[in-house]
């Protein structure tokens, strides 16, 4: 069995083109787990392996691989940065130990650096920071280290000094050890003297080192205060201290494609990122009693993990990708402590790039697979039956772009739903629903590249092609005045003829107040078996309604009068009568078009907040309210929705892709009258 202390479970983070892929591809090889250094850019990279990944270049999904150094075994995440994909990110941060957080020393920090770094924080990851590009034009170490001290929560505690920069970037000084490493394309590292020209640097930032680690602990502040300086085994300790609890965060430049200052990254996180077995234990509740469930993360305590990634394959079927935390996972089945259910497996996979490797047992740490469960979901907790633990689960993204979808052959509409059923259990940030009166079938995601790269995944795995479309506004007609009218049927035409008169009086309901129906019948001047009858034929007639042929809401119908025939009336001529009586109502009584209005959040940086709010006014939108929230202001708005069917490409690029925003249906309100009649004229012509 592993010994857990030589185990390490490290997640790459960063923004989109940060290079976190080029990274791993880096550390891979000069690990000696992969015999060639791939690049995402000519698409021979091992970790980032699907198509759309390739074409787009750009991590979609978290993959996965594993390698040795120095006796230790790291199971390595890498994450994308893209906010389409973002989710992956999240849930990723939720089940890893410790993040390798990936900085371009060219951009520094931007919007989404912030966002991660927000994720990093929230689940109180221990993180070295990689500040890579440090050979690209433009590259300033100084500056994008102060820039992550006052941006982010991290705080960047400098153990490596660049030697060069740009095209001369060429190693590293070793501020602890007093030593310099230069850099080759082997990703090895060859010790040499300090450059004379950096030796003040040097001394100046083992001095600020120093000091940094010594703010984290009494004694150390004492030795440092009294001393001036702190021994170098203290400084040592102290820090892998301040690392493993988030109050520091270790700076190492490189280049991961030309994979200089990978070796120095992966000495670190052997040093100075904890093992499982040193991570706190998660913490759970017993499904049956609700009591509290602590279990340690070693390998003889009773097993559980947690479901954070499910992958469907037309071939290979669904792979369940899970981590370890406690325990070991061998034999043959697991309890789903969240569907309550024994499931059977028949191999545990380990996850190498595209490949998947058989393994006989899993422990604590690893992150592993499994395949074609039937009853396992992302977000279910795996443990034994004797010992049930319930795990916090993961909570998806909101999805906030919606578009129409159907195949783009009429014959493959069956095919091409079930493909999106089986990418909604890939990803839960998709959402499929009906709009009952559009009769739309919608599909909601994070934004349309999101979309996009899901319409190529379902053509390549499915072999069905999917259309998206902008949503029909699901309008609405109503009244704003009242009216008594006369809806008379008769037809005579040889043998038994068709009689049925009704009168009716219609008047507006408040907004909401749906359909009401009050029979005033008095003296049987209509029989009782046919007022249903009546009532049937105007709510048949409320599905179009006077204007554009939209239902038609809030009103109350009283039926008052009509007459009948002894052998002509029948139910079907009380319908119809009641259908006539009531289009003709709704003509005489001022009908309206009503749009549905969305209520808003959005949240955006301050220097924003102008041009969002001019953009909203624009969008015929009512500002409601301003706040605060995580260094973001949060707008709150009432738009309406016909308006926001393509809000998000606006918001990123007023925002430069810093803005985010939720919305919900909130209530119906009155088209203004030269908008009506643009939406009036444009149903006729459909019509």
């Amino acid at each position: 069995m592993q010994d857990i202390k030589m185990i390490r479970n490290v997640a790459l983070f960063g923004h989109g083109k940060s290079g976190k892929t080029s990274l791993a591809e880096a550390l891979l090889f000069t690990a000696g787990k992969i015999n060639r250094l791939g690049k995402v850019d000519d698409g021979s990279s091992v970790m980032s392996y699907d198509p759309e990944e390739i074409q787009r270049k750009l991590t979609i999904c978290s993959s996965f691989n594993n390698y040795n150094w120095k006796k230790h075994t790291t199971y390595l995440t890498d994450t994308p940065g893209d906010d389409n994909f973002i989710n992956e990110t999240k849930f990723a941060a939720r089940v890893v130990d410790n993040a390798i957080f990936t900085i371009g020393a060219v951009l520094g920090v931007k919007f989404q650096t912030e966002k991660i770094a927000a994720y990093i924080q929230d689940a109180e990851l221990p993180t070295i920071i990689f500040l890579n590009k440090m050979d690209r034009e433009r590259a300033n170490f100084e500056k994008v280290v102060d820039e992550i001290k006052y941006k982010l929560p991290q705080e960047p505690a400098v153990i490596y000094l660049p030697i060069g920069a740009e095209a001369d970037f060429k190693g590293a000084i070793d501020i602890i050890k007093g030593t310099a490493y230069f850099f080759s394309g082997d990703g090895k590292i060859k010790e040499g003297p300090i450059p004379d020209d950096m030796q003040d640097d040097a001394e100046f930032a083992l001095e600020q080192l120093m000091e940094q680690v010594a703010e984290t602990d009494d004694e150390l502040v004492e030795q440092f205060l009294e001393e001036g300086t702190i021994d170098k085994k203290d400084l040592i300790n102290g820090l892998k201290k301040a690392v493993r609890t988030g109050k520091l965060a270790p700076v190492i430049p490189g280049s991961a494609t030309l994979n200089f200052g990978t070796e120095l990254l992966l000495n670190a996180i052997i040093e100075y990122l904890p093992s499982p077995a040193d991570r706190p234990a998660q913490v759970g509740i017993n499904p049956l009693t609700k009591d509290l469930v602590e279990l340690p993360p070693l390998a003889d305590a009773p097993f559980s993990g947690l479901v954070f990634k499910t992958t469907a394959d037309p071939y290979a079927g669904q792979l369940t990708i899970f981590r370890v935390f406690s325990g070991t996972l061998s034999g043959d089945n697991f309890y789903n402590a969240k569907k309550d259910t024994t499931e059977r497996f028949n191999q545990l996979f380990l996850m190498e790039g595209k490949e998947v490797r058989p393994i006989d047992e899993a422990v604590p740490g690893m992150i592993v697979a499994l395949a074609k469960l039937k009853e396992t979901g992302t977000g279910d907790t795996l443990c034994t039956k004797e010992k049930p633990v319930l795990y916090e689960g993961l909570d998806p993204i909101k999805p906030v772009m919606t578009f129409a979808v159907s195949p783009s052959k009429k014959d493959d509409e069956d095919k091409l739903f079930s493909s999106i059923s089986k990418m909604l259990e890939e990803d839960p940030t998709l959402k499929l629903t009906r709009d009952q009166q559009t009769r739309e079938i919608l599909l909601s995601g994070v934004g349309q590249i999101h979309l996009q790269v899901l319409g190529d995944k379902i053509k390549r795995k499915f072999g069905v092609e999917m259309q998206l479309q902008a949503p029909k506004v699901p309008y609405k007609e109503t009244i704003k005045g009242k009216a008594r009218v006369q809806g008379k049927h008769k037809k005579q035409s040889g043998g038994r003829g068709q009689f049925a008169d009704s009168w009716i009086e219609m008047e507006p309901l408040q907004r909401g107040g749906g359909f009401q129906f009050e029979d005033k019948i008095v003296g049987g001047v209509i029989p009782r078996q046919y007022i249903p009858a009546v009532e049937k034929g105007i709510i048949e007639a409320m599905e179009k309604g006077a204007i554009a042929g939209y239902p038609m809401v809030d009103v109350k119908v009283a039926l008052v009068d009509g007459s009948f025939h002894a052998v002509d009336s029948s139910e079907m001529a009380f319908k119809i009568s009641g259908s006539l009586a009531f289009k003709k109502a709704a003509q005489e009584s001022s009908p309206i078009l009503l749009e549905p209005i969305m209520n808003m959040s959005i949240y955006i940086p301050g220097d924003c907040v102008g041009d969002v709010i001019g953009d909203l006014n624009g969008r015929r939108g009512r500002v409601m309210g301003m706040d605060s929230q995580d260094n973001l202001e949060v707008v709150t708005a009432q738009v309406p929705m016909s308006e926001m069917l393509e809000y998000s490409p606006t918001l990123t690029s007023i925002t430069g892709g810093r803005g985010t925003y939720s919305s919900e249906f909130s209530h119906y309100e009155e088209v203004p009258a030269q908008i009506a009649e643009k939406i009036i004229a444009a149903a006729s012509k459909q019509e």
